[in-house]
Protein backbone atom coordinates (compact mmCIF):
# COMPACT_ATOMS: atom_id res chain seq x y z
CA UNK A 1 0.00 0.00 0.00
CA UNK A 2 0.68 3.99 -0.16
CA UNK A 3 0.45 6.64 2.63
CA UNK A 4 1.25 9.69 4.39
CA UNK A 5 1.95 9.95 7.73
CA UNK A 6 3.29 12.76 10.00
CA UNK A 7 6.99 12.74 10.48
CA UNK A 8 8.83 12.65 13.21
CA UNK A 9 9.11 15.76 15.42
CA UNK A 10 6.09 17.30 13.38
CA UNK A 11 3.18 14.66 15.05
CA UNK A 12 2.64 17.62 18.08
CA UNK A 13 1.58 20.35 15.02
CA UNK A 14 -2.10 20.13 13.90
CA UNK A 15 -2.53 19.63 10.42
CA UNK A 16 -4.17 17.58 7.54
CA UNK A 17 -2.39 14.75 5.72
CA UNK A 18 -2.02 15.27 1.86
CA UNK A 19 -5.28 14.46 0.18
CA UNK A 20 -6.88 14.65 -3.61
CA UNK A 21 -8.82 17.54 -4.32
CA UNK A 22 -11.87 15.59 -6.12
CA UNK A 23 -12.64 12.11 -7.13
CA UNK A 24 -10.55 12.28 -10.42
CA UNK A 25 -7.48 13.98 -9.13
CA UNK A 26 -3.96 12.16 -9.55
CA UNK A 27 -2.21 14.57 -7.41
CA UNK A 28 -2.49 14.60 -3.69
CA UNK A 29 -2.29 18.16 -2.20
CA UNK A 30 0.62 18.99 -0.09
CA UNK A 31 0.34 22.36 2.22
CA UNK A 32 3.09 24.08 4.45
CA UNK A 33 2.53 24.11 7.98
CA UNK A 34 4.21 27.04 8.62
CA UNK A 35 4.75 30.93 7.26
CA UNK A 36 7.18 31.26 4.34
CA UNK A 37 9.00 34.83 3.18
CA UNK A 38 10.58 34.09 -0.33
CA UNK A 39 12.28 37.42 -1.81
CA UNK A 40 12.72 37.44 -5.35
CA UNK A 41 15.52 34.95 -6.79
CA UNK A 42 15.31 32.82 -3.23
CA UNK A 43 15.19 29.50 -2.91
CA UNK A 44 13.22 28.45 0.03
CA UNK A 45 11.78 24.89 1.61
CA UNK A 46 8.57 24.80 2.30
CA UNK A 47 7.98 22.20 5.28
CA UNK A 48 5.49 19.90 5.17
CA UNK A 49 5.77 17.23 8.35
CA UNK A 50 4.46 15.17 5.64
CA UNK A 51 6.21 11.61 4.83
CA UNK A 52 5.21 9.34 2.27
CA UNK A 53 5.14 4.93 2.68
CA UNK A 54 4.63 3.35 -1.01
CA UNK A 55 5.22 0.00 -2.46
CA UNK A 56 8.71 -1.33 -3.54
CA UNK A 57 8.33 -0.49 -7.58
CA UNK A 58 7.03 3.46 -6.76
CA UNK A 59 7.83 6.72 -6.49
CA UNK A 60 6.01 9.92 -5.42
CA UNK A 61 6.51 12.80 -7.43
CA UNK A 62 6.19 16.55 -6.56
CA UNK A 63 5.09 18.85 -8.91
CA UNK A 64 4.28 22.74 -8.40
CA UNK A 65 0.69 23.13 -8.48
CA UNK A 66 -0.49 25.19 -11.24
CA UNK A 67 -1.97 28.34 -9.55
CA UNK A 68 1.76 28.63 -8.20
CA UNK A 69 3.43 30.85 -10.94
CA UNK A 70 0.53 32.56 -11.53
CA UNK A 71 -0.58 33.68 -8.47
CA UNK A 72 2.99 34.24 -6.45
CA UNK A 73 5.95 33.93 -9.17
CA UNK A 74 6.87 30.49 -7.69
CA UNK A 75 8.01 27.27 -9.01
CA UNK A 76 9.78 24.10 -7.80
CA UNK A 77 13.18 24.44 -9.30
CA UNK A 78 14.17 21.46 -10.63
CA UNK A 79 10.38 21.37 -11.58
CA UNK A 80 9.62 17.70 -9.84
CA UNK A 81 10.46 16.23 -6.92
CA UNK A 82 11.10 12.76 -6.63
CA UNK A 83 10.83 11.00 -2.79
CA UNK A 84 11.92 7.43 -3.31
CA UNK A 85 10.72 4.48 -1.44
CA UNK A 86 13.52 4.62 0.87
CA UNK A 87 13.22 8.34 1.41
CA UNK A 88 10.33 6.76 4.77
CA UNK A 89 11.97 6.64 7.60
CA UNK A 90 15.62 7.68 6.98
CA UNK A 91 17.86 8.42 9.90
CA UNK A 92 18.58 12.08 8.87
CA UNK A 93 15.38 13.01 9.00
CA UNK A 94 12.40 10.09 8.99
CA UNK A 95 11.40 10.92 5.64
CA UNK A 96 9.96 14.25 6.44
CA UNK A 97 9.40 16.22 2.82
CA UNK A 98 9.81 19.66 2.14
CA UNK A 99 9.41 21.27 -0.95
CA UNK A 100 12.08 22.89 -2.71
CA UNK A 101 10.36 26.58 -3.93
CA UNK A 102 12.28 29.37 -6.32
CA UNK A 103 10.55 32.97 -6.23
CA UNK A 104 10.83 33.80 -9.92
CA UNK A 105 9.03 37.27 -9.61
CA UNK A 106 10.37 40.87 -8.38
CA UNK A 107 8.52 41.01 -5.32
CA UNK A 108 8.69 39.74 -1.80
CA UNK A 109 5.79 36.11 -1.53
CA UNK A 110 4.44 35.76 1.97
CA UNK A 111 2.43 32.18 2.26
CA UNK A 112 0.66 31.11 5.30
CA UNK A 113 0.78 27.89 6.99
CA UNK A 114 -1.86 25.61 5.32
CA UNK A 115 -1.17 27.22 1.90
CA UNK A 116 -1.53 24.32 -0.67
CA UNK A 117 1.92 24.53 -2.70
CA UNK A 118 2.54 21.24 -4.45
CA UNK A 119 0.48 18.09 -5.61
CA UNK A 120 2.40 14.82 -4.97
CA UNK A 121 1.46 11.53 -7.57
CA UNK A 122 2.53 8.45 -6.64
CA UNK A 123 3.91 6.21 -10.00
CA UNK A 124 5.06 2.36 -10.62
CA UNK A 125 8.59 2.51 -12.76
CA UNK A 126 10.49 -0.05 -13.90
CA UNK A 127 14.10 -1.46 -13.21
CA UNK A 128 16.28 -3.31 -14.97
CA UNK A 129 17.28 -6.69 -15.22
CA UNK A 130 20.47 -8.07 -13.30
CA UNK A 131 20.72 -4.88 -11.07
CA UNK A 132 20.58 -6.59 -7.75
CA UNK A 133 24.42 -5.65 -6.85
CA UNK A 134 22.76 -2.00 -5.38
CA UNK A 135 23.33 -2.20 -1.61
CA UNK A 136 23.80 1.63 -0.70
CA UNK A 137 21.90 2.44 2.00
CA UNK A 138 20.00 6.25 1.86
CA UNK A 139 20.47 8.03 5.28
CA UNK A 140 18.96 11.35 4.48
CA UNK A 141 17.60 13.28 1.31
CA UNK A 142 18.27 16.69 -0.95
CA UNK A 143 21.58 15.22 -2.71
CA UNK A 144 22.43 12.57 -0.13
CA UNK A 145 22.61 9.16 -2.49
CA UNK A 146 25.84 7.85 -3.21
CA UNK A 147 27.03 10.48 0.25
Amino acid sequence: MRGFEKARGYKQIEFELPKRGTKYSAGYDFAIIEDLEIKPGEIKMGVTGVKAYMMDDEVLKLYPRSSLPRRYHLTIPNNVGIIDKDYYGNEDNDGAIFVSLHNFGTETVFLKKGERVAQGIFMQYLTIENEETVTNKRNGGFGSTGK
